[in-house]
């Protein structure tokens, strides 16, 4: 047929006629179930508040501070919020509000809001008028279905950090995640995603910062740029409104303060648990507990914890002791008390179903468990087999789990362990379709998945700080929601016995601290499989310098103590322990911070050195600071040299002295026996005798190491008893000591607070100070004495008073 000359006869273009109107109406309305907010038909003030009614959507702003913006989405009237996350309520105002043809805008003492009337986008911009973030104006925020998904527009060279527990490279850019809290033992390095739910990061452009917490429990996706030709980055929900919080403060340091003011700060852990702990799945019977005790007394290495894996229970039943391995727990946990260490037992949240097991049989007529829609109870199997799981998100769960652990702490046990709690059963999918009280609210599954371990672990605390008279509880969990940092310390999880494994722990670690979670490590020597001796030595060394440090391993794997690697390794690991604890006033001083202002103890490079380009590369990021002044630089067991970025400032290899300028990539040497460390200089790190474990009272003398360097620094000393909360009630000792070089002097302030600190006697020592051979102390010559290489120290009264030293 010659196409050319066809000419369609009437009844056809009727046909087709009729076809377009019939079918381009539905191909029209499946574009729009894409829906976008539309046009700002109102913007007025709703108390304190901005409401802004668009065609499609109303949006809800409220200033919590003047830099700290809630941002709340919804198409339909907003509901009643409930938020497991966030404590903080809001306190600011907004004190601009200003119309033109094409925006409003609305501004705080500090930020100001760009409303597109168009389509309702929104700019935040600093008084300067520099756009810290922007939505994507095209299609600012879309709703597909029940899923909501807001578009940021990328700035030039933008960076993305934080986001918590997740694999990848520090900078996010060019990466996406998912958020759904997850059992994956032996992840690789590319697993996505993992335990911890924590959809908070921060965005870094042309010397600007800003932060967004999206607090949605619902599974999240963060996409950075990871597909988007560089138009956008985005962030989504399943279901749930559209809310998030807005950080305009400037700086990382700033930005990490306000988050956790938003979502709380850990409270001081007790003392002992910054000591080494020990772990195995499992240590049983008794007598193997206690042996494990008395060996690292006799071979002296310190270590002050001990944990119990799940063979300490009665058939992997929580709250039950097994007679057969442990008849006398009590006894037991009183020679361990004795001997210095502290015990802490595993707790996962299936209570298994047995006719006449207590745990059981209370939740039962309380209707403490989780359901399906029809009201039945739901069942999954884990390690006592059928078990039905708590719902914490009901008020009376939490009080009665709480309760139940005077199973444990009556006989002693001061740590409790909470695994399993991501929720994970046996299968690895729980119905999304279980019902939640939500606090009376009601919920499902879908939405509380990435609360449950929050929920326990708040359980957990809250029910075994009642029942310990006074004194610090450790908590430990798996997984965790945004907030988990009120509660509970985290560990990375399920981790392998590889260098890729020994790397990627640090970053983890770090990228939790940029996150709100300062008390954090990852199981030394690798939870799963065996670490070759060398592995095993340098994860001790890096081990010294992580937040939370516990050697652990798996059922069926090698002996993991310190130990059990030869005498050579033992060497090596009791010269790391004898540090870990030497360095304890310096840690303890980190965690202080930590708890009066988010900053975490184990910091990213990007903390301090966000606009430093060098940092981000592949192969310096996993560096970090340890507290204010030491850099550690991790390497794997099979390299003998490494290389180091070296920030801005002046660095001194903590082992041998040797001075280095910043700004700088050298190559050190990294034998097994030396982790290759730097301090910051001008520095102020003290530092204790050796003990065995932290009831051991240290030597009376208190050691501050002062590091030279151009510039000003202040270090906050402090110390309480470390078990109980007393020092809440002012029994505290806190001091600060500053270095000023152009002065020449060091300052230590009067003490503040009423506990007496454990030391009588100062002994500084100068690093690095040229000739300087005598100082005066309040007035008084003193002659120094030589210490080491480059180094001299003198002694003086640590009295309450201030202290001046002139140099």
């Amino acid at each position: 047929m010659n196409f050319t000359k066809f000419k369609p006869s009437g009844w056809i273009v009727l046909f087709f006629a009729l076809l377009l109107m019939f079918f381009v109406p539905g191909i029209m309305a499946q574009t729009s179930d894409i829906i976008t907010p539309g046009r700002v038909n109102d913007l007025t003030r709703s108390g304190k508040d901005i409401l802004i009614k668009a065609e499609n959507c109303r949006i809800l702003l409220q200033a919590y501070g003047p830099k700290l913006i809630r941002v709340r989405v919804s198409r339909d009237e907003f509901k009643p919020d409930l938020s497991y996350a966030v404590i903080l309520k809001p306190s600011g105002t907004f004190t601009k509000l200003r119309k033109s043809d094409t925006e409003w805008t609305i501004g705080t003492d500090s930020l100001y809001i760009l409303v597109d009337r168009k389509t309702a986008s929104l700019s935040f911009r600093d008084l300067d008028g520099n756009t810290l973030c922007e939505d994507y104006t095209p299609f600012p925020v879309t709703w597909q279905g029940t899923s909501v998904t807001s578009y940021k527009k990328l700035a030039p060279g933008e960076k993305f950090i934080g986001l918590g527990e997740k694999t990848g490279p520090l900078d996010r850019r060019g990466n996406a995640y998912v958020n759904w809290n997850s059992d994956v033992p032996s992840y690789p390095s590319n697993q996505d995603p993992l335990y911890v739910t924590i959809p908070f990061y921060m965005g870094i452009h042309e010397h600007l910062v800003y932060g967004i917490f999206l607090d949605n429990s619902y599974r999240t996706r963060f996409d950075f740029a990871a597909s988007s030709d560089d138009l956008y980055s985005d962030f989504s929900a399943d279901n749930g409104e559209l809310n998030y919080y807005f950080f305009g403060s400037g700086s990382v340091p700033a930005i990490l303060r306000d988050y956790t003011s938003l979502t709380g700060r850990m409270s001081l852990p007790p003392y002992w648990s910054m000591g080494y702990q020990q772990c195995r799945w499992s240590y049983y019977p008794e007598s193997e507990v206690l042996r494990i005790a008395e060996t690292f007394r006799e071979k002296k290495l310190p270590c002050d914890v001990i944990y119990l894996d799940i063979h300490y229970m009665d058939a992997y039943k929580i709250f039950t002791w097994n007679k057969e391995r442990f008849p006398q727990p009590e006894s037991m946990i009183r020679k361990l008390k004795d001997s210095g260490f502290h015990l802490v037992t595993i707790v996962d949240p299936g209570i298994k179903v047995e006719k006449g097991y207590p745990a059981y049989e209370e939740g039962i007529k309380n209707d403490l468990f989780i359901k399906y829609p029809d009201h039945s109870l739901y069942t999954g199997s884990v390690w006592p087999g059928r078990c039905h799981f708590p719902d914490f998100t009901n008020p009376m769960t939490r009080e009665w789990w709480g309760t139940k652990f005077a199973a444990l702490t009556d006989p002693g046990v001061e740590g409790f362990w909470n695994d399993m709690n991501e929720p994970s059963a046996w299968g690895q999918h729980i119905p999304d379709i279980l019902q939640f009280n939500l606090d009376g609210k009601g919920g499902t599954m879908a939405g509380c998945h990435n609360i449950y371990a929050l929920e326990m672990s708040r359980s957990t605390f809250e029910g075994t700080k009642k029942l310990m008279n006074g004194r610090r509880p450790l908590i430990l969990s798996r997984a965790g929601y945004a907030g988990i940092q009120r509660y509970s310390a985290l560990w990375t999880g399920d981790n392998a016995a590889t260098e890729e494994h020994l790397i990627m722990g640090t970053r983890l670690v770090n990228d939790l601290g940029l996150s709100g979670v300062s008390f954090v490590g990852s199981d030394v020597g690798g939870f799963m499989g065996d670490p070759t001796k060398e592995l095993f030595a340098r994860w001790m060394s890096i081990g010294v310098f992580t937040p939370f440090y516990r050697g652990h391993s798996e059922y069926n794997s090698r002996n993991h103590e310190p130990w059990a690697f030869g005498e050579d390794i033992e060497a090596l690991s009791r010269n790391c322990l004898n540090l870990r604890y030497q360095l304890l006033p310096y840690l303890y001083s980190a965690f202080y911070l930590s708890a009066q202002n988010g900053m975490p103890v184990s910091r990213s490079l990007a903390i301090g050195n966000t606009f430093d380009e060098k940092i981000y590369w592949r192969i310096y990021q996993n560096e970090f600071m340890f507290g204010d002044y030491f850099l550690v630089a991790p390497v794997t067991s099979d390299k003998q040299v490494c290389k180091v970025y070296l920030p801005a400032g002046e660095w001194y290899r903590f082992s041998s002295g040797e001075k280095y300028k910043g700004n700088t990539e050298v190559t050190v040497d990294a034998p097994i026996e030396n982790l290759p460390v730097f301090v910051h200089g001008p520095a102020i790190i003290p530092m204790q005798s050796v003990i065995q474990n932290t009831a051991q009272k240290p030597s009376p003398v208190l050691e501050i190491h002062i590091y030279n360097g151009p510039e000003k620094t202040t270090f906050t000393y402090y110390e309480d008893d470390g078990l109980t909360y007393n020092d809440e009630k002012g029994e505290f000792c806190k001091r600060f000591i500053s270095f000023d070089p152009d002065k020449k002097s060091i300052i230590f302030s009067k003490k503040e607070g009423s506990f007496p600190s454990k030391f009588s006697t100062l002994r500084l020592i100068f690093h690095d100070f040229g000739d300087l051979m005598g100082i005066k102390v309040d007035g008084e010559m003193k002659t120094l004495k030589l210490s080491g290489k480059n180094a001299r120290f003198v002694d003086v009264g640590f009295e309450d008073k201030e202290i001046s030293v002139d140099f």
